[in-house]
């Protein structure tokens, strides 16, 4: 069975390049905290779909800050 950090790091490399600069330094900030980062229970359905959404090689094009936005504009009542 492969490691789960082997298949996150491909998935990283079959990106493009700007989204892996982002997620690696994304990485490197949490790594460097010596908290655990514990997901609310109501956003778990939506971690676990982008996950899911990664394994699948399923990348949505743009500017992580306008895909962030977006996503939060459709879920806020």
């Amino acid at each position: 069975m492969v490691d789960i950090l082997d298949r996150a790091v491909e998935a990283l490399r079959r990106m493009p390049a700007a989204d892996r600069e982002s997620l690696a330094q994304a990485i490197l900030t949490v790594a460097d905290k010596e908290t655990s980062l514990d997901i609310d229970p109501e956003h778990l359905p939506a971690v676990l779909e982008g996950l899911a959404q990664i394994e699948r090689g399923a990348y949505v094009e743009g500017e992580p800050e306008d895909l962030v936005a977006a996503a939060f504009r459709r879920r806020v009542p």
